[in-house]
């Protein structure tokens, strides 16, 4: 028997100030498009701005539904959202901003697994990582440089 750890490195910046343009501006659009989310279930509000190759930029909401499968994670709309309006363009980064209205949130909050699972979908299909950016209403802004940090060990399409 062998033990193997799997680890990751992220970067941590304290402010928006730190981050490139870009990716300061990405965040922001994040924090923005959050603000309609439709939460009127769980009122954890989270906004997820898709920066394309082409310099498009897709945006996505969580849209919660009374039937709770039923519902979609803002990073899936928007990832879902870019792949059907500009299928072979690459996605380049994620930011995602999430706040909820009962609590400050002050860290953020990384992908669920089922949005893990569609970003390396997408990842591994465009053979380009994805840079993730996650931040809450304050605190700290974590950057991941791929998906697969957060999801090493992601089943794909080799599998099947």
């Amino acid at each position: 028997m062998k033990k193997r750890r799997i680890s990751f490195e992220l970067l941590v910046f304290n402010t928006l100030d730190e981050l490139s343009q870009s990716e300061k501006e990405l965040m922001q659009i994040a924090a923005e498009v959050r603000e309609k989310a439709y939460a009127p279930y769980s009122q954890f509000m989270v906004g997820a701005a898709v920066l394309l190759d082409n310099g498009e930029i897709v945006i996505g909401s969580n849209q919660e539904n009374a039937s709770f499968p039923s519902g979609l994670c803002a990073e899936r709309v928007a990832v879902f959202q870019a792949g059907a309006r500009y299928p072979n363009v690459a996605i380049k980064t994620i930011a995602i901003s999430v706040s909820s209205k009962t609590h400050e949130v002050d860290r953020p909050a990384a992908p669920c697994g089922n949005c893990r699972q569609a970003i390396a979908e997408y990842e591994q299909k465009q053979e380009i990582p994805i840079s993730i950016l996650m931040m809450g209403v304050s605190g700290e802004i974590f950057k991941c440089e791929s998906l697969n940090d957060i999801l090493p060990l992601a089943f794909g399409s080799s599998y099947l």
